[in-house]
């Protein structure tokens, strides 16, 4: 079996900006119905074990750990409203969610990729998603990020061809070059190209050598300051590797527990309350496909 985790979040941005995109306009619910429908769409191309993971709030433990960490201040409203109208017809559609308050979808999304990983009955994990964040959960061509936008897959192969590290450094990566989405701002001078070469070498932070004539890399510019601000804003760099981090602790269940069984008996109603009845009866007509298979 391929397992399908899927970042709603990001899925429901992918929707609302998709339909003002093409229409000009969006409707007050068309981002979750499109959540639902697109996930549907999964299942008619053959996934059969499914999980969305949502930010329910966007703010979570991460915002203890660091002030400047993203909120939902600024945030569209009408993309606000329906993470929780989203959440409500997915799980009436029959989908297992991952409502997340203290945790973040990408928490989620990790910990089921490795449970899905662990299980000798999977064949492939798709984290359908394209954040860079989730790059650090990649496994070979086992655990992968599936992009439906581009229609691309990224192995561990596509994530060093991209950021120039292998997935277990992403954390790192993204602790020294920052990360403007996520509100933290990595270390003064280190950019994506000086992260890379430094951490394709030494892999994590606290492998770097304190001293620049220890790193063996004589074409990179800049080394004996980059190497100075690392020392000294240490303590912030492993607190923004802390925050990149995702966690692999979030009790989202097993294998099993994902697969999709059709909708329950909500949905005709729910759909309906939501201007979308042929929702409803798309997911029977599927489930009856999915039944009869």
């Amino acid at each position: 079996m391929r397992v399908h985790l899927i970042d709603g979040t990001y899925e429901l941005f992918r929707q609302h900006f998709g339909q003002v995109s093409r229409h000009g306009d969006a409707g007050p619910n068309d981002a979750a119905i499109g959540v639902v429908a697109s996930t549907l769409q999964l299942v008619t191309a053959g996934a059969t074990h499914l999980g969305v993971a949502s930010d329910h709030v966007i703010e979570s433990f991460r915002n203890d750990l660091y002030p400047g960490y993203k909120t939902s201040e600024g945030m569209d409203p009408v993309l606000l409203r329906q993470i929780p109208v989203m959440e409500q017809a997915l799980v009436a559609c029959g989908f297992t969610t991952w409502a997340m308050v203290e945790w973040e979808a990408d928490d989620a999304l990790a910990s089921a990729a490795a449970i899905a990983d662990a299980d000798p009955r999977v064949e492939q994990v798709l984290i359908v998603t394209p954040d860079k964040d989730l790059c650090q959960c990649v496994r070979g061509s086992r655990v992968v990020q599936f992009d439906r936008r581009k229609d691309e897959i990224v192995d561990a192969a596509g994530v060093l061809a991209k950021f120039g590290v292998p997935p277990a450094s992403i954390a790192d990566y993204l602790a020294l070059v920052g990360d403007s989405a996520d509100g933290f701002p990595g270390l003064p001078g280190w950019g994506a190209k000086s992260a890379a070469t430094v951490l394709a070498k030494f892999g994590t932070i606290d492998a770097i050598p304190s001293s620049a004539g220890d790193w063996g890399l004589p074409a990179l510019r800049g080394a004996e300051k980059l190497a100075r601000t690392l020392q000294d804003q240490m303590a912030d760099a492993m607190l923004f590797r802390v925050i990149a981090t995702t966690a692999l602790d979030v009790p989202v269940g097993t294998v099993d527990d994902w697969q999709w069984k059709g909708p329950t008996a909500d949905l005709a109603t729910l759909a309906a309350e939501l201007g979308a009845p042929e929702l409803a009866e798309r997911a029977a007509r599927i489930a009856a496909r999915v039944r009869a298979d």
